[in-house]
Parts: structure tokens; C-alpha cells; sequence
């Protein structure tokens, strides 16, 4: 099987390729990282490779194979990894000056998972540092570029994992998504990307920005492989306090069936109409429309609460990044700035922090540490929390007479490099859409639904689901991935500039 052959395969056919012997986890793992050598130059979608470690996960797992265990769908596929998961065997930085070169002392359960799945983690991806911004030009070390249009950002703060995936330069990548750090990135890049119900996959491991809305979650070429991936590291984990006691839903059940007859669908007024790329309200109409004649029952559904989303996650989430990174004091690892025996504690913890983080880190800690401050805590971290509950109650009215929501995922294409990064307002408006649902901790998932007329760039469709309802959101994105792919006569990303 040429090189070619086995970049096209999805992450299902390429796993079924291993188990029936048609190829090897090492013959896998060579083509991905070649095409990496090849095109990584111009998309830097990674911060740490490891050609022979690669390798050698490789040849493990085809033993393991060899030996007869069954290692799942997923044994001798490769996998890209967010830097923001800790990793024994490489280096995690959270694309960090703070932590640049730290070597972890334990796996994250996502990473351990991936092992015991028997994926080969190829290497770690670049992101917006600790996972803050929505187009990762905050990397302390350097932006990514989108596959389709080198000009234009991946989306944040999984940017290295979406380009990756886009680029094929990975069949598969985890993410994190925090406001829409999945999602955002997914859609601008053509891809599929999930936000498991919260505590559903384990944050152990994770580095944490907003510990209440941290949620680990798979990026994908079809839904099916999100699905597989999705399943594979998710599932109850004691040392993750947040994590669910429940069974990990029937995502890929789900995407396997793809079908939406009966099922009724929900369009949030409130994410819609002014401030929308006009290619974008398009091509979500168009979404709506097919959904309806796949058999789906449409209505519009308002939740008034969502207009106060953004301002509320952004007090919510700078107060628990403040809380989060204290930790980060130069006393027990990562950087250290001005240990020269002359300075007392407080001085070097102050230097390193102040050399070691980066504009947009420092502007949310500032925010969240007045946020939380005495005299203001009830007026905004406490008022934050009181909107949270608003949009919960908001969503749970919703689902009593809708089984899922949809919207646009974000209200534009990509967007070009540097655009952005001098107005942060503009940059936070990108997660408009995803927002409502990390603040509900419900279940969420982007997929293609066509190329903007304007720029020909991607487009996403957001699909909203109750908590540990997952699975719905598998159901109708595998309904319209597959009536698009039969419309558009294959899969939307055959037609970007890096496609094989």
C-alpha cells in the first residue's frame, strides 16, 4: 500500500488495515511522519517530534498485534497530541516560555488511554499558550498556519491539532475546549471536532486553564473517527474529582447510524443575524434545510440567555485561570528568571512570570485576579456565575422540546494572521457560538457543512446536545456528513490545497 493510499484512509479504515494485515503500524506511522518532513515547514502544526520514539511505538504495537491481543479499532493508527496533555516520554510546554522543556513525571489519562488503545502519538501540537486565544498566534513559540490558506489562522487554542489533521499530517488529534477550543478550530479547518458533555473525558493530566470548563475531545476527518476517538479516552476517572460515574454514550453506534427521521432540531435564534458572515448564515441555512428534508422536524428556538454568554465566560474563566496558574512560581520547576543569590523569592517568582507568560496569559490573569478581588467578587465573578445558571435553565428548556440545538459554530471563516491580535474583543468574539454550551457542560459537535462564496474557506455546523447525550450529536452530524459527501461527491477536505 503506497504512502498516498494510507494518508487518504479515515482512522476506521486505516485501523482495520493494521488488524487484517493489509499493512503495519510502522508502515502507518512512516507515511504521516514523512508527509510531516514534507509540508510541516509551512503549516507548524508541531512543537515536539520524535521520529524513532514514533517508530518504536510502532513496532510495539504491531507485536502486540502480532501476539494476538486485540487492541480495538484504533491499535497502529497515528495520533497527533495537544502540548497541553502531559506526556512521559516528551517534552510539555502548554507552547509556554514558563514550561518550555519540562519533562513530565506522569502520563495524562487521555495520553495513557491513547497507549492502551495502541495509537502511536506521532508528536505534540502547537496551541495558543495554556490553551487561552482562538487562532494560536499566542504560542510562545510561533503561530500555525491553516492548510487551507497559509494566510489565514487554524482557529484556537487546538490550532496545532486542527492543522495537523487538515494537513494530513495526522489522521487523528486530540484537543482541549475550554470556550470553543475544539469546535472553533474544526470548523475553519473543514474538520469534525467534539466537546464530550463535561467531566466525561478526565482532566487529569491536563494542564488547567478553567477547571470548570476544561474538556479533552477528539478532532477528526469524518464523524465516525471522532466517534472512535471520542470512546477511546473517555470514561469515568477517580483521580479526576469532575469526572462522571456514568457509562461513555453510543457516540459510535451513533455515527455509524445517521439518521435523523423524526428527530427534532432546534435553531437558536440568539446565534444568528447580525455580526455573521453572510457565506456562513448560507451555507447553515442550506444545513437546515437538508436536515428537514432528511426527515427532521425544525423549529426555532430562542435562549435570550446566550446574548450574556461571552461577557460571562470572561469573567468566569480569567477568575479560574488566575486561580489555576499561581502555581506557576519558578520555586519548584519550569522557568526561572533571576536566581542569582542576590533576589528573595518574591523577586524571582515576579521575573519569571513576567518573562515567562505572554500578553494575552497576563491580560486574563489580571482580569480574573480583579474579578475575584474583595469588593468586586459578588459584582462579577458571583453575578458570572448567576448567568451561568440563566443559560443552563435557558438550554434546559430548550431540550424539553427539541433533542438537539444548532448554530453556526463560529461567525466566520478563517481569518487572517495578525487580524486579530491588536483587538482582543474582535478575537473573542470567534467562540460567540461555543460558549453556551462549555458553560452548561453540555455535549457539543462541529462538522463540514461547505466552503464560504466569499473565500472559499470551510464552514462549520454546531450541533448541541443535553449533557451525556453525546451520542445525538454523532447521529445528525453523520447524517449531514453523509448527504453533503454524496452531494459534493466526496468528503469536503479533498478539495483543500494539502490534500493527498
Amino acid at each position: 500500500m503506497s504512502a498516498a493510499e494510507l494518508l487518504r484512509k479515515s482512522a476506521a479504515e486505516l485501523g482495520g488495515a493494521v488488524r487484517a494485515g493489509e499493512t503495519t503500524a510502522v508502515e502507518a506511522a512512516t507515511a504521516y511522519l514523512d508527509r510531516i518532513a514534507e509540508v510541516d515547514g509551512d503549516v507548524r502544526a508541531y512543537l515536539h517530534l520524535d521520529r524513532e520514539a514514533a517508530l518504536a511505538q510502532a513496532r510495539e504495537v504491531d507485536e502486540r498485534i502480532a501476539a494476538g491481543e486485540d487492541l480495538g479499532p484504533l491499535a497502529g493508527v497515528p495520533v497527533a497530541h495537544k502540548d497541553v496533555f502531559t506526556t512521559v516520554d516528551m517534552p510539555t510546554t502548554a507552547a509556554s516560555k514558563i514550561l518550555s522543556g519540562w519533562h513530565p513525571p506522569y502520563d495524562a489519562t487521555v495520553t495513557a488511554r491513547l497507549r492502551q488503545a495502541g495509537m502511536v502519538i506521532l508528536g505534540k501540537t502547537n496551541m495558543d499558550e495554556f490553551a487561552m486565544g482562538s487562532s494560536t498566534e499566542n504560542s510562545a513559540f510561533g503561530a500555525t498556519r491553516n492548510p487551507w490558506d497559509l494566510d489565514r489562522i487554524p482557529g484556537g487554542s487546538s490550532g496545532g491539532s486542527s492543522a495537523a489533521v487538515a494537513a494530513y499530517e495526522a489522521p487523528l488529534a486530540t484537543g482541549t475546549d475550554t470556550g470553543g477550543s475544539i469546535r472553533q478550530p474544526a470548523a475553519v479547518c473543514g474538520l469534525v471536532g467534539a466537546k464530550p458533555t463535561y467531566g466525561g473525558s478526565s482532566r487529569y493530566g491536563l494542564i488547567a486553564f478553567a477547571s470548570s470548563l476544561d474538556t479533552p475531545g477528539p478532532i477528526a476527518r469524518t464523524v465516525l473517527d471522532a466517534a472512535l476517538l471520542h470512546e477511546a479516552f473517555s470514561g469515568h476517572d477517580p483521580r479526576d474529582s469532575t469526572s462522571v460515574d456514568a457509562p461513555v454514550p453510543p457516540v459510535v453506534e451513533a455515527a455509524r447510524r445517521a439518521d435523523v427521521a423524526g428527530l427534532r432540531v432546534g435553531v437558536v435564534r440568539e446565534l444568528g443575524g447580525e455580526g455573521y458572515q453572510p457565506g456562513v448564515q448560507q451555507r447553515f441555512q442550506e444545513s437546515v434545510e437538508l436536515l428537514e428534508s432528511l426527515g427532521a422536524k425544525v423549529v426555532e428556538v430562542s435562549c435570550p440567555s446566550f446574548d450574556a454568554a461571552l461577557a460571562a465566560y470572561y469573567l468566569i474563566a480569567p477568575s479560574e485561570c488566575s486561580s489555576n496558574l499561581a502555581r506557576f512560581d519558578a520555586m519548584r520547576y519550569g522557568l526561572r528568571v533571576g536566581d542569582d543569590g542576590s533576589r528573595s523569592a518574591e523577586e524571582v517568582m515576579s521575573l519569571t512570570r513576567a518573562e515567562g507568560f505572554g500578553p494575552e496569559v497576563k491580560r486574563r490573569i489580571m482580569l480574573g485576579t480583579y474579578a475575584l478581588s474583595s469588593g468586586y467578587y459578588d459584582a462579577y465573578y458571583g453575578s458570572a456565575q448567576q448567568v451561568r445558571t440563566l443559560i443552563k435553565r435557558d438550554f434546559d428548556a430548550a431540550f424539553e422540546n427539541v433533542d438537539v440545538l444548532v448554530s453556526p459554530t463560529t461567525p466566520t471563516t478563517a481569518f487572517p494572521i495578525g487580524e486579530r491580535t491588536g483587538d482582543p474583543m474582535s478575537m473573542y468574539l470567534a467562540d460567540l457560538c461555543t460558549i453556551p454550551t462549555n458553560l452548561a457542560g453540555n455535549a457539543a459537535l462541529s462538522v463540514p457543512c461547505g466552503l464560504a462564496p466569499e473565500d472559499g474557506l470551510p464552514v462549520g455546523l454546531q450541533i448541541m446536545a443535553p449533557a451525556l447525550a453525546d451520542d445525538r450529536t454523532y447521529r445528525v452530524g453523520a447524517a449531514v456528513e453523509a448527504a453533503l459527501d454524496e452531494r459534493q461527491g466526496g468528503p469536503l477536505l479533498a478539495r483543500g490545497a494539502f490534500a493527498v
